[in-house]
């Protein structure tokens, strides 16, 4: 898995690793909180067939450089903003899930000229009716939250990924709770996953009059992938905020919870390979 170091501002020295196959127009993919880049180990391979596909951890997550920082959507945008330069993209579609998706859309946002397309996968983002839950806000209280972190072990979070599946497969429960389980359960990513909560319950709050002004102004095509039995981010927030988007597709699996690219690979690659280039790589 390669690594690199960020130039530039706040991120400047910050290690990222990354994924990278294929060859063709690029594809960023970007993952949801507490995700990593092998999350996306199914879509990779069949994307890579007509694109140059990059699966990067975000910084506090997987491999990545967890430093002390405010995890907001904002810093990760300029993360991703300076591993794009890093790497010598100049234009990019953006797939994201869950947070990943409100990643995309803050990059794309401050970015538009370098953004190709988004397609945006069991989706949230500022500016809409959904916010974090209670347990979120719970762990903003100083103090509590970081005694909360602590209690974290991997039984907790096979029952809480497979809540997050319609038909939860023991195998892929497995896979993303174990996988680098220490460094992903080790202290400084514990501290980046709480930062990243309490930024984003602030983002979700204070933020969202700015975020739905913005959103109208952008002209892109936008692709929603969203699973009707999604427990984490219902339905009606994906319809509402494709509303909000002026070029945008909804499409929607039936028997899916919050992962539709690993509960329905084949589909959703489907989809995403003729949305995002709708041809081969030349050989």
């Amino acid at each position: 898995m390669p690594e690199l170091r960020l130039r530039g501002g706040e991120v400047d020295g910050l290690a990222v690793n990354y994924l990278v196959e294929g060859r063709g127009p690029a594809v960023v993919l970007v993952h949801g909180l507490g995700g990593f880049a092998e999350s996306w180990r199914h879509n990779i391979g069949p994307l890579a067939a007509r694109a140059t596909v990059y699966a990067v951890d975000l910084p506090g997550f997987g491999r990545s450089g967890k430093p002390p920082a405010g995890y907001s959507l904002a810093f990760f945008a300029r993360a991703l903003h300076g591993f794009l330069d890093a790497v010598g993209v100049t234009h990019a579609s953006l797939v994201g899930h869950s947070l990943g998706a409100a990643v995309s859309v803050t990059y794309a946002l401050t970015h538009p000229a370098r953004v190709e397309r988004l397609a945006l996968l069991a989706s949230c983002m500022p500016g809409f009716g959904w916010r974090p839950g209670w347990r979120a806000r719970v762990m903003t209280a100083p103090a509590l939250g970081e005694a909360l972190a602590l209690c974290g072990c991997a039984p907790l979070y096979r029952a809480a990924i497979a809540k997050c599946f319609h038909a939860p497969a023991a195998d892929e429960v497995a896979f993303l709770v174990g996988w680098d389980y220490a460094v992903r359960t080790s202290s400084p990513a514990r501290a980046a996953w709480l930062a990243t909560v309490r930024a984003l319950t602030a983002d979700f709050g204070q933020r969202r009059a700015d975020y739905r002004r913005a959103i109208a102004t952008l002209d892109l095509p936008v692709l929603f992938v969203h699973g009707r039995q999604d427990g984490a981010i219902p339905a009606a927030h994906c319809a509402e905020m494709a509303d909000a988007f002026g070029r945008a597709t909804v499409r929607w699996l039936d028997a899916c919870g919050h992962f539709p690219h690993i509960e329905h690979a084949p589909v959703v690659n489907g989809w995403l390979a003729e949305f995002l280039v709708g041809r081969r790589a030349p050989r």
